[in-house]
């Protein structure tokens, strides 16, 4: 059974209400805090732990503030208007958040483990193949990576994102609607996919393997970044670092981690354990990054999702040769 805990019920779309006052506080000039939004997975959660950052940024007197969201779209929302300066996220969120006008610049990626996203479907459904979705209410939070997994997958099955019925849920929430049957599929991604998966009534219709490449990005407000562009270089580079350490040693990480999600450790190991997983692949923006999420903007917006043509290479932060 999924728990309270284990649903990661944490802030979304409330912490932006809350942080948005201040927005207008952050200026051109040289940054005395560095504010983040983070989700509780990953190598920004295992910094914040460690207090990584902090020591990266003490000496040039810049404080650290951590806001906790539950996905990518609330989180953007609160960088592009100024109220966070640096955050985490799969790759539709920022597509949305460059259509929206957002001050926001990608500034850094790593790239995750395609088993560590999924079409889930309860054990008993008729549905056997990504083909049998057609008609079918398949949740996922619009504008998530999970999004991007979902059109992908229903492409691969012949489908349309038209011949299904799309709900827009959030983890938590698609967790509930998933138990008790009020919807056919689930797209999802790690620690919630784990957390499904562990269930003997859950069954895993496709990996994001073969349909989607599992990029994630770092992005950092466009302001905040031209007027501190060695902060972001070297925060950047510390959760490179961090990201190396943990993935050396594995037994601390799973225990570091499923403390800070209340994930069990068993569940937790699954996903550090999946096909490909790297912590420690933490980089600068490069062009395989820049042309795969190009492409999937060309995609969205052919498709209606997206209301306007993007030039990602336009929100692009690459840091200056020493």
């Amino acid at each position: 059974m999924i728990s309270r805990r284990q649903t990661l019920g944490l802030l979304g779309a409330a912490t932006v209400a809350a942080i948005l006052p201040a927005a207008g506080i952050a200026s051109a000039a040289a940054a005395t805090t560095l504010r983040i939004g983070w989700q509780k997975n990953g190598v920004l959660a295992l910094a914040k732990r460690k207090g990584a950052l902090e020591g990266r940024l003490a000496d040039r007197g810049i404080s650290v503030e951590w806001s906790e969201f539950t996905s990518g779209p609330p989180l953007l929302e609160a960088l592009g208007a100024g109220a966070l300066d640096f955050g985490a996220t799969g790759d539709v969120p920022p597509l949305f958040a460059q259509a929206a006008g957002g001050n926001l610049l990608y500034v850094g990626l790593y790239k995750g483990s395609p088993e560590g996203s999924a079409i889930l479907v309860r054990k008993d459904s008729a549905i056997q193949s990504l083909a049998d979705l057609k008609g079918r209410k398949i949740a996922f939070k619009r504008g998530s990576s999970a999004h991007n997994v979902a059109v992908k997958a229903l492409r691969k099955g012949g489908l349309t994102p038209a011949d299904v019925e799309p709900v827009d849920l959030s983890p938590a929430d698609a967790a509930a609607a998933f138990k008790n049957g009020s919807i056919d599929a689930w797209s999802i991604w790690d620690p919630y996919l784990a957390i499904a998966e562990a269930d003997p009534d859950t069954r895993i219709l496709a990996t994001a393997r073969g349909i989607v490449d599992s990029y994630s990005f770092f992005l950092a407000n466009a302001d905040f970044t031209k007027a501190n562009p060695q902060v972001v270089a070297d925060v950047i580079d510390e959760l490179a670092k961090v990201g190396t350490a943990a993935q050396s040693k594995l037994d601390d990480t799973v225990a570091a981690l499923a403390e800070i999600t209340g994930v069990s450790p068993e569940v937790t190991r699954v996903t550090v354990s999946r096909p490909d997983f790297n912590l420690g692949s933490v980089t600068t923006i490069n062009d395989d990054a820049v042309a795969y999420q190009q492409s999937l903007a060309d995609e969205f917006y052919g498709l209606g999702i997206v209301p306007k043509k993007l030039t990602v290479s336009d929100i692009v932060w690459r840091p200056k040769a020493s």
